[in-house]
C-alpha cells in the first residue's frame, strides 16, 4: 500500500466546519493552510512507540483537519482567536519527534507548524545570549553557533530532528546537562501566544517576582505557543577529555557518580550504562568478546528477547556496568578534573579503560535510535528522574514489573547533586501486531507504575503528552487545580492542544 492509498483510505475526511473555515484560515496565514490528506497523515502522531504500532496495523490516530503554516506572532494570535471563535483544537507542532503523543490531535483541529519560525540572530558577544525562532532545528543552531564560535551547551539525542520550540515545551534535557544545565536553565527570555490569542514576552532574566517564562515552559501547547526565545551560550569550548570506567555493579557506579558531583566535579556528560545497556548496545566498545552477554546477543540477536523471564535473571550474574565522562573547557581546567574524577573512581574500585571508549560513545551516542528500527524486535523506553536515596530503588523495581514480558536495559544520566535520569529500554520478540498495542499499555502501566512508587518524577525531559498524563496529574496531588486554574487563565475555550498533561 502506498502512502498516499494509505492516506486516502485511513483518514476520515476533514470536519465541514473546518472546511467552511478555510477562506478565514487562509487569510490569517497568508495562504499557508492545507487539507490535503498527505498533510493531514505527516502532521496525525509524533514518535510514539504506540503510534508505529498503529500504524503497523494500518490505523492513523485522530489526524489534525486542517494544517497551517504561521510565519509571525500575528499569524499566530489570528489563528489562535480564529479557533476560539470556531471552538477548533489548536496543536502547535515543531519537528514531530516527541515519544509521548505530545502532538496527536485527539479531537481533529488545526496543526500549527512553526518551522517558518527559523530565524537565529547575531550572537551578542557582551551579554553572552542570542534571539532564536521556535522552529529552529537544534542541529542547525548547533552548527551555526559552532561556526561562530559559541555554543549552547545542549545536545539531546533529537537534536537532528528537534526544534526549539519543542525543546521548551517539554523541558527538554542534552547529554552536557551537568554541566550546562537543561534547556529551562538557557532561557533568559521566551515569547509567544497564549490560548486567549493574546502574544507575550516575558521579562529578562533575571529579576524579581514569580517567572512567567518558568511557568510556561513544560507546558507542552496547552497554555501557550512558544515562537521565540532569547537563550544564554558561552563561548565553545577548547577541549574535551573523556574517560570511560568498568565497576563491579550498578551500585558502584551510581555511587561513583553522586560523589562525583558531591566533591565538586561537573562533568558535561556522564553515562552509565547497566550490564545488559553495556552488553546489547553496539555503540559500547570494549566489550570482551568471550563474555556471555554479548556473545549471546551477536548470536541469538532477537530470538532471545523472546526469553525474558530467562535473560534478566542474568543481571544478578553478569553485574559489570561502564562509566563515561566527559570534561570540557579550557585546557588546564578540563584535565584536572578529569584527574579528580580519575582518582575517585578508582578509589572506589573501578578499571580506567582510557579514553578510547569515551570518545567512542560520543560519536556513536544518537545511532541506537536508529538501529533499534532495523532489528525487528519490538521496544519502548522510558525515562525518569529520581533523587540520589531513590535510584537504585527505582531502577530494582522496574526491572523487577518489567522482568516477565521485555529484556530491561538502563542508563543513568543528567546528574547531579541531588539525583539524575534514569532511561529504561524495554526489549521484546516481535510478536502478532494484535498483541502489540495490548502488551506496549500493559508495560506502560506496570513500569510507570513501579517507577513511581519508588519514588520517582514521572519525566525529566521527554514530557507528558498522552503516555504519562494520568501518572502526572496523580503526581501533582493538589497541584492539579493549581494547573487547572492557570488552564482556564490562559487557556479559556480549552483549544491548545487537548488531552496533554491530562488537561
Amino acid at each position: 500500500m502506498t502512502i498516499a492509498s494509505f492516506a486516502v483510505h485511513a483518514l476520515p475526511p476533514p470536519r465541514q466546519a473546518v472546511l467552511d473555515a478555510r477562506g478565514a484560515l487562509s487569510a490569517a496565514v497568508q495562504g499557508r493552510v492545507s487539507t490535503k490528506e498527505l498533510d493531514r497523515l505527516a502532521y496525525a502522531r509524533d514518535l510514539l512507540p504506540l503510534a508505529t504500532v498503529w500504524a503497523r496495523q494500518g490505523r492513523v490516530p485522530r489526524p489534525p483537519d486542517a494544517v497551517v503554516w504561521p510565519s509571525t506572532d500575528d499569524d499566530v494570535a489570528r489563528v489562535i482567536r480564529l479557533a476560539r471563535e470556531l471552538r477548533f483544537a489548536v496543536i502547535p507542532f515543531g519537528a514531530g519527534s516527541g515519544v509521548c503523543g505530545g502532538t496527536i490531535a485527539t479531537t481533529g483541529g488545526i496543526a500549527l507548524d512553526l518551522k517558518r519560525f527559523d530565524s537565529i540572530g547575531p550572537v551578542d558577544p557582551q551579554r553572552r545570549c542570542v534571539d532564536v525562532g521556535a522552529g529552529v532545528m537544534g542541529e542547525t543552531l548547533q552548527r551555526r553557533l559552532e561556526a561562530r564560535g559559541w555554543t549552547l551547551g545542549h545536545f539531546p539525542a533529537s537534536i537532528a530532528m528537534s526544534t526549539v520550540g519543542g525543546w521548551l515545551a517539554t523541558r527538554s534535557a542534552g547529554q552536557l546537562s551537568a554541566r550546562y544545565g537543561k534547556i529551562e536553565d538557557m532561557v533568559l527570555s521566551v515569547s509567544g501566544v497564549l490560548g486567549t490569542g493574546e502574544r507575550f514576552e516575558t521579562p529578562e532574566r533575571p529579576f524579581t517576582g514569580p517567572d512567567f517564562a518558568q511557568l510556561v515552559m513544560g507546558s507542552e501547547g496547552t497554555l501557550c505557543t512558544f515562537t521565540s526565545a532569547r537563550l544564554r551560550v558561552h563561548p565553545r569550548p577548547e577541549a574535551r577529555v573523556f574517560r570511560a570506567f568498568d565497576f563491579s555493579s550498578v551500585e558502584r557506579g551510581l555511587d561513583a557518580v553522586r560523589r562525583l558531583f558531591r566533591e565538586g566535579l561537573r562533568p558535561a556528560a556522564v553515562h552509565l550504562a547497566d550490564p545488559f545497556a553495556s552488553a546489547f548496545d553496539a555503540q559500547q566498545p570494549g566489550a570482551s568478546k568471550s563474555s556471555f552477554l554479548p556473545g549471546l546477543a551477536g548470536a541469538l540477536a532477537t530470538r532471545a528477547l523472546s526469553w525474558p523471564r530467562l535473560l534478566n535473571p542474568l543481571g544478578r550474574v553478569v553485574t559489570k556496568c561502564r562509566l563515561t565522562v566527559m570534561f570540557e573547557g579550557d585546557v588546564k581546567h578540563a584535565e584536572a578534573e578529569d584527574r579528580g574524577a580519575a582518582a575517585a573512581c578508582l578509589s572506589m574500585g573501578a578499571v580506567d579503560l582510557g579514553e578510547g571508549p569515551g570518545r567512542h560513545w560520543f560519536r556513536h551516542r544518537n545511532d541506537s535510535n536508529f538501529r533499534r528500527a532495523e532489528t525487528g524486535a519490538s521496544f519502548d523506553t522510558m525515562e525518569v528522574s529520581a533523587p540520589w536515596e531513590r535510584v537504585l530503588d527505582v531502577y530494582q523495581r522496574v526491572r523487577a514489573a518489567a522482568g516477565s514480558f521485555a529484556v530491561v536495559l538502563c542508563h543513568f544520566s543528567h546528574a547531579s547533586a541531588d539525583g539524575c535520569a534514569l532511561d529504561f529500554t524495554f526489549l521484546g520478540s516481535a510478536v502478532a501486531i494484535d498483541a502489540a498495542e495490548a502488551r506496549s499499555e500493559h508495560l506502560w502501566r506496570t513500569v510507570l507504575g513501579a517507577a513511581t512508587s519508588a519514588g520517582a518524577n514521572v519525566s525529566h525531559h521527554h514530557g507528558i503528552g498522552l503516555q504519562k498524563a494520568r501518572a502526572y496529574q496523580d503526581s501533582l496531588g493538589e497541584g492539579r487545580h493549581a494547573l487547572a486554574t492557570l488552564k482556564r487563565l490562559f487557556d479559556p475555550d480549552g483549544i491548545m492542544n487537548p488531552g496533554k498533561l491530562g488537561l
